[in-house]
């Protein structure tokens, strides 16, 4: 994955002047609209503007008193002392916080320029708030499909998360396993089409022996299963002998192995994977076997392949189904 712009301020201001939806600014804090209704009928917090028909029109005040009251619910204060508190401090707490070179906020998690669901994602993460959490994924899934919702919402938002963690000892780690669960269940949830081909060989997903990290590879599933490929995954730190034997068993069309690190990436498994063969004398088979994750990196074995992507990934694999990402 390529480093992530450093800042998005100034694409953050300019958005700032204009009027959101009651949609768009819940998706923008990763809350609700029925917790804005809530807080406005509870709490007076409300859209400055109205268009036609009593639509709701949230200007960039707006947005900046519930982005305060957003942060001081998420660090433990009340709604409503939240809210008696936001009103006081918006005007001035606001306009200091856009200026170059404030300080993030407590609790803000460093993004940078991404796109707005990775804002509303990383707000809900942080407030440990579940539900919203997995309603911002399961959006970003259904209006992006798997493989840009991974790429430019999920990943950002986990990327951001661990650095936050590396940053503040161990303060974190538990939105940190809040998100990566909920963002494991949303892949999981994603309904794959029929298999294009029932008798069809499958790839084959497994993380190499010692390799706990699975989110890539399971990102990678779903994206395949969208496609209606088929596919079976094996998930972490799965032992050699068991990839060799489940090869054997299965003739896959291909066999990815991930690794996160060098230290679990084993190139001789590697070669010994793509140097099976299996059929009838004169016609046997081999696996396309695709090295996935950064581990590889420096690495090679013959008859291997190593996409950057997982967009890469879904293109190569796909293509000897005669299906494509598109």
């Amino acid at each position: 994955m390529s480093e992530l712009p450093a800042d998005g301020d100034a694409a953050d201001r300019a958005a700032a002047q204009v009027p959101l939806t009651t949609g768009a600014l819940a998706r923008k804090l990763g809350v609700a609209p029925t917790t804005l209704r809530s807080w406005e009928r509870r709490y007076g917090i409300g859209p400055a503007l109205r268009a036609e028909g009593r639509h709701r029109r949230w200007t960039s005040r707006d947005v900046a008193l519930l982005e305060t009251m957003c942060r001081l619910t998420a660090s433990g204060v009340p709604p409503a002392e939240a809210a008696r508190k936001a009103k006081g401090t918006v005007g001035s707490h606001a306009a200091a916080s856009r200026a170059p070179g404030a300080s993030r906020a407590p609790g803000a998690l460093p993004l940078g320029d991404v796109r707005q669901e990775s804002r509303g994602l990383a707000r809900a993460a942080v407030r440990l708030d579940a539900p919203a959490v997995e309603r911002q994924l399961a959006d970003a899934v259904g209006r992006y499909g798997v493989v840009v919702a991974w790429q430019e919402v999920m990943v950002p938002t986990l990327h951001a998360v661990g650095r936050k963690w590396a940053s503040s000892g161990d303060r974190y780690v538990e939105v940190e396993h809040l998100l990566s669960w909920h963002v494991s269940t949303a892949l999981r949830r994603r309904t794959p089409l029929p298999e294009r081909q029932v008798d069809a060989s499958p790839v084959l997903l497994a993380c190499v022996p010692g390799e706990q990290h699975t989110l890539p590879i399971e990102a990678l599933n779903a994206a395949l299963g969208e496609l209606g490929l088929p596919t079976r995954m094996f998930g972490a730190a799965v032992p050699a002998e068991a990839l060799t034997a489940a090869v054997r068993r299965l003739g896959p069309a291909g066999v990815v192995l991930w690794a996160q690190a060098r230290s679990t990436a084993i190139p001789s498994l590697a070669q010994q994977l793509a140097d099976l063969r299996w059929g009838v004398r004169g016609a046997r088979r081999q696996p396309s076997v695709v090295l996935a994750g950064p581990g590889w990196s420096g690495t090679s074995a013959r008859g291997a392949v190593r996409p950057t992507t997982l967009t890469d990934a879904v293109d190569l694999l796909a293509g000897a189904y005669g299906a494509s990402v598109s």
